[in-house]
């Protein structure tokens, strides 16, 4: 009994020794943690490392980093993994003390910074991330090493920052799959509430046609760029779909612009024409004429020219009265230039079928409107001859003519026969026979001339003809 006793008591004595030795060697790495915590230590110190990075590539890149344990484990989810007891290669011999790092050579730069932002305490994001495209390459590397401090400064930097289109597309690709921690960096691309588009674009329609003073030129005709972008069909759907509130509204803006520019055609009206225009009147003529061409444009896209097109028709011999002055002024004729640019318009919508007209009115628009541009392109010619100076408004895009050319021929080819006739005599004693040229007008009428009376024969055969 006595020797048994004296055994186990042998036993319990060096039970208690070996775990007061682990205690101790618990207490000793405890306190070295603690002394590395507070030691300076940087990247590449072989004397205090515990730890090598191993960064390699399938072309065969292989360099090494010696690093602190406890720092890489701190900072990095994916290093406290490695560096644990629950991973399977623990017990492998050297597996502690060395991990590798699989990554792509154009990455692999990046993997290197993140390494050594680890080590900084405080990350300066003007200083770290140099660019858009250095900072989206960190991002990956810090979201596959799960470095958390490092992800939330990036996020920042790139939230903030203006991107380049180049930019903007790789982020769209590479983003989205970063995981939810990322996605503040998108929310500038998000899609916007209707309701904000819609508020955006009243307030954009009303600045775009309120006249404002021509030192806010440059923000008008952008204004105007982008409410015509906003109802454009092309890759994409158009941003807003015009519905009869937002029809009404522009509808009603357009009015407004149309009731300044009469109430500035009043003076013009009443004044001696010897004595010319005002510059000022000519310059706000100017302007208004040009938002209302671009104002049909909206109008086109939203297909209400109906009212335009009629309040047009109505007041052109009042609006040709106004600036039908023959002499080479520069100013009223990039003013006449502009009444044509518009008129075009109006000329396209009645010659296309978006807006129907009576017969009657058709025509007068054919005889109000064709010897005021006829005599515009022939002072417009010889303006650019003689002017040596070189004016871009004079040199009209050669469009502008081709298409009121065209469209004057579509307009008179839908006219009655005996009209169409009526208006090519004028034409053939015209002066201005060159401009607009309705030589295919004069062919078709000929032709339907020719035929007429065996079409309408066959036709009178059938009952109630």
């Amino acid at each position: 009994m006595t020797t048994k006793a004296s055994e186990q008591n042998s036993t319990n004595t060096v039970s208690d020794h070996f775990s007061s030795h682990r205690e101790n060697d618990k207490a000793s790495q405890a306190m070295q943690q603690n002394k590395e915590k507070t030691t300076p230590c940087n990247i590449g110190d072989k004397l205090t490392s515990d730890v090598v990075i191993r960064l390699r590539t399938e072309e065969g890149r292989d360099d090494r980093f010696y690093c602190h344990s406890h720092i890489i484990i701190e900072k990095s989810t994916y290093f406290a993994e490695r560096l644990s007891d629950k991973w399977p290669t623990c017990q492998i011999l050297d597996s502690r003390n060395c991990v590798e790092v699989y990554c792509q050579e154009f990455d692999f730069n990046y993997h290197v910074t993140v390494l050594r932002l680890l080590y900084v305490a405080e990350i300066s994001v003007s200083d770290a991330w140099n660019g858009v495209k250095n900072a989206l390459g960190i991002l990956q590397v810090a979201v596959k090493l799960g470095c958390c401090h490092i992800v939330c400064v990036c996020v920042d930097y790139l939230e903030a920052m203006p991107w380049e289109e180049a930019e903007e597309e790789e982020i769209l690709r590479i983003v989205p799959g970063l995981g939810s921690n990322v996605k503040p960096i998108l929310a500038r691309l998000h899609p916007v509430n209707p309701s904000t588009v819609r508020l955006i674009f009243l307030s954009a329609i009303h600045f775009a046609t309120s006249s404002p003073p021509p030192s806010m030129n440059e923000l008008k005709f952008s204004t105007q760029e982008q409410l015509e972008y906003m109802l454009t069909e092309d890759d994409d759907a158009p941003l807003l779909t015009a519905d009869e509130e937002i029809k009404s509204n522009v509808g009603a803006c357009v009015k407004s612009l149309l009731i300044r520019f009469y109430d500035l055609l009043e003076p013009l009206l009443s004044e001696p024409k010897e004595g010319l225009f005002e510059l000022d009147e000519l310059t706000m003529l100017k302007s208004i004429l040009s938002d209302l061409a671009w104002a049909c444009q909206i109008l086109s896209k939203m297909e209400t020219m109906k009212e335009f097109v009629h309040t047009w028709v109505e007041a052109s011999e009042k609006i040709v009265n106004a600036v039908k002055g023959e002499m080479l002024d520069l100013e009223l004729l990039e003013t006449r230039i502009k009444v044509v640019e518009v008129s075009a318009k109006v000329l396209e919508a009645i010659a296309y079928g978006s807006v129907i007209l009576a017969t009657a009115k058709r025509l007068h628009v054919v005889k109000v409107w064709l010897p005021f541009v006829r005599v515009t392109k022939s002072l417009v010619d010889d303006a650019i001859s003689t002017n040596d100076e070189d004016n871009t408004v004079l040199k009209t895009d050669s469009e502008l003519w081709q298409s009121v050319e065209s469209t004057f021929v579509s307009v008179i080819l839908a006219l009655p026969s005996g009209d169409q006739a009526e208006i090519l005599s004028e034409w053939l004693e015209s002066e201005y026979i060159k401009y607009p040229d309705l030589t295919e007008a004069f062919e078709v009428w000929c032709y339907r001339s020719k035929v007429s009376k065996r079409r309408m024969a066959s036709l009178r055969v059938l009952p109630g003809i």
